[in-house]
């Protein structure tokens, strides 16, 4: 009988099996023996390498310190990545500030802002001296080493550590200047390995002239002046170009401490330092002896650097935040600038004079201390700033600041929103009488009611119960939104009060905003700047003359609203602003408890606005906006249109009279003013003769036009 386990299948499965395992073990076999020889060839090959007794002992010490080596590098780069990180971008550290010059209209300079710097001379045009004293006494190798000047920092290092002060530092110039422009002043070894790449790096990408450049005019020479050009002017009033070995010496001297060694600090230590460096020329073989002598027995001396306090110096403080504001939007690299402004000096004196005088004249009685003043034409240029009565003993710029309230003198907004929505003119009637809004009941200022008045009227009286009705009828919000249309700027909130003049503003904000009605209705934003270049003349900004300007009211509604403004000046509490022969108009403004007080005006060439106040907000004795402001603002006015074509004001049926000119001949003057209407009383016209008389006598002097004008305001006292 047949086993019924037994099938062929069986058989053959342990035949494979048994295949595989003795593979297995032959491949084994094979793999040890392959692995035995090759260690034994590897053991050949080592025995070559076998080093014994004393050799192994050099071999030693070498291995350690390749390997010490490498984890150095590693580290040293691993320091490093912050120099990759700088230089990936190949930008320098901005500049700590801008240095900008400033212009007036007409391309006077005026004074400076910021630090003081000029990269505009190249290295060529710089005194061989110069040169030679600074390579003399930071780094005379400079022309020599890659960048990390070995031998001078091993010099350094003895130096240092014998006690002696020295003459010379380790840092190549190239390592100053990477540590200038990439790096900040702390002093660590990390900061120390970094500028040694980093100063490499400067090497690689720039020429050794390039590098030295870049020295002269980022290094930091004290007095707020960064670079020679700089140092050169602000201390001695020369170009760098004619700056003598002496003062060449002095400059040379100021690199590594100029808080120690600066002229107008301490100029015995300046002369002594300037001394060592006439010395290190001569021991660098560049100079002889005999060419410094000369040099050393005339020493340098600064110059005095007193400011100039005729300077407009609130108005500069504000354009240097304008520009800096232009600067940083073009971001451009450089931060040297020339500003051409919008600023008259002879204008900004018959401001000043008209501000101040009138505080100091009338400050006791009135109990006010302060005022402002800004002055633009009928196209937003600034012609004038007062920020205040003394800028010496304030700084405070009281003409750009939007913490107070206008008064009455914001109601244009409030009847200009009138006419535009309503349709309303100056002749409808309006009924003046007590209206509420809520518990809040506005009284006029004598507290009495006119009953049925015009709108013209009312706002001469600058009545308080009309502008209230207005804004009823009109809506608060849509008053407040005109307002900053035509030109204020800060936020305030909407209160019923608002019609009174219940907001935060500023002297230029409101200046701007009556520019729309001296504007024709077109927005007239105030602008201090029409140009701005960089000391080497690209230009970065620059005013277009002929931008579009966004209407802001019908042409209809400002001739309503400057025949209105003309009617506060010749009937209502703006009398004290006209100006003879002028076609002046304007509104006074006075807060509750007569904290402030304003007069907002313009005429055909110029528009003002004035505030005069108290910084404590302390109440002044009962100042409102018809007396002192507008005597200030009638006082410019007469100034700034005195031998000026007078123009006419849109909406104003006025014909000014001819302008006296200069050179004109006082007789037939005489007889030109006898023949007029009796206008002007015998003694007034003698005085325009007297006035064109001095005119001529400064002109015939060789004096400027300008300064025949500067005349003006003593001629006409009193007229």
């Amino acid at each position: 009988m047949q086993d019924p386990f037994y099938t062929k299948e069986k058989r053959k499965k342990t035949s494979g099996m048994l295949a595989a395992d003795a593979w297995l073990d032959s491949s084994l076999y094979e793999f040890g023996q392959s692995f035995s020889r090759g260690w034994t060839k590897w053991q050949d090959i080592m025995s070559i390498f076998h080093v014994a007794g004393i050799k192994r002992f050099f071999v030693e010490v070498l291995s350690d310190g390749f390997s010490f080596l490498a984890i150095g590098c590693v580290l040293m780069v691993a320091l490093a990545l912050p120099a990759f990180d700088a230089t990936a971008s190949g930008e320098f550290n901005k500049a700590e500030n801008y240095s900008i010059v400033f212009l007036d209209r007409f391309g006077t300079e005026i004074g400076r802002r910021g630090i003081r710097s000029d990269d505009s001379v190249p290295l060529s045009d710089m005194p061989d001296y110069l040169i030679k004293a600074a390579l003399a006494t930071e780094d005379r190798r400079f022309y020599e080493h890659f960048g990390i000047d070995v031998v001078g920092t091993l010099r350094a290092l003895v130096t240092n550590a014998s006690g002696d002060r020295g003459v010379q530092g380790g840092s190549s110039i190239t390592q100053q200047l990477a540590k200038n422009l990439f790096l900040s002043s702390e002093r660590t070894i990390e900061r120390k390995i970094i500028e040694a790449f980093l100063a490499v790096w400067l090497e690689w990408h720039y020429s050794k002239d390039e590098i030295l450049k870049l020295y002269f005019d980022r290094a930091y020479m004290g007095g707020g002046n960064f670079g020679v050009v700089a140092a050169a002017d602000y201390y001695f009033g020369k170009r760098v170009q004619d700056i003598s070995l002496a003062e060449a010496a002095m400059m040379a001297g100021l690199f590594k401490a100029p808080s120690n060694y600066a002229p107008h600090i301490d100029l015995a230590a300046a002369r002594g330092r300037a001394n060592l460096v006439l010395s290190n020329l001569v021991a660098a073989g560049f100079l002889t002896e005999g060419q410094v002598t000369a040099a050393r027995r005339n020493p340098a001396s600064a110059i005095s650097r007193a400011e100039d306090q005729n300077s407009p110096n609130y108005f500069m403080d504000w354009a240097f935040g304008e520009a800096k504001t232009i600067i940083e939007s073009s971001q451009h690299a450089s931060n040297n600038f020339v500003v051409r402004t919008t600023i008259d000096t002879t204008l900004q004196k018959y401001a000043e004079e008209a501000v101040v005088s009138t505080v100091r004249e009338n400050s006791e009685k009135y109990d006010v201390e302060q005022a402002a003043m800004v002055v633009t034409d009928t196209q937003g240029a600034i012609r004038a700033m007062v920020g205040g009565i003394d800028y010496a003993k304030s700084q405070f710029n009281r003409a750009i600041v939007s913490t107070r309230q206008p008064g009455s003198a914001y109601k244009i907004f409030v009847y200009a929103e009138a006419f535009e929505q309503l349709g309303l003119t100056p002749s409808d009637p309006i009924t003046d009488r007590p209206v509420c809004i809520g518990d809040w009941c506005p009284q006029n200022y004598g507290r009495s009611y006119k009953g049925s008045v015009s709108l013209a009227s009312a706002f001469a009286q600058s009545l308080n119960t009309v502008p209230v009705t207005l804004s009823i009828k009109t809506g608060r919000d849509t008053i407040a939104e005109l307002s900053h249309r035509m030109g204020l700027t800060a936020d305030y909130p909407v209160t019923r009060s608002l019609a009174l003049g219940v907001a935060s503003v500023s002297v230029l904000d409101m200046t701007s905003s009556y520019a729309v009605l001296a504007n024709r209705g077109l927005k007239t934003p105030a602008y201090g700047i029409t140009r701005m270049t960089t000391l080497t003349g690209e230009t970065i900004f620059e005013v277009d003359p002929d931008a579009p300007r966004e209407r802001i009211l019908s042409e209809t509604t400002v001739a309503n609203m400057n025949s209105m403004l003309r009617g506060v000046i010749t009937g209502g509490t703006g009398r004290r602003g006209d100006v003879p022969g002028v076609p002046a108009v304007g509104k006074s403004g006075t807060t509750s408890s007569y904290r402030d007080a304003w007069f907002c005006g313009f005429t055909g060439n110029y528009v003002a606005a004035v505030w005069f106040g108290n910084d404590d907000y302390h109440p002044t004795n009962d100042l409102t906006g018809g007396t002192l402001p507008a005597m200030a603002w009638q006082k410019f006015m007469a100034y700034a249109h005195t031998n000026t074509d007078i123009l006419p004001v849109f909406g104003v049926d006025f014909v000014p009279e001819p302008a006296i000119i200069a050179n004109a001949d006082p007789d037939a003057l005489a007889e030109e003013i006898a023949q007029r209407p009796p206008s002007l009383t015998p003694e007034a016209a003698r005085k325009l003769v007297d006035l064109a008389e001095l005119l001529n006598q400064t002109l015939e002097a060789g004096g400027t036009t300008t300064e025949a004008r500067a005349t003006v305001p003593a001629a006409t006292k009193g007229l």
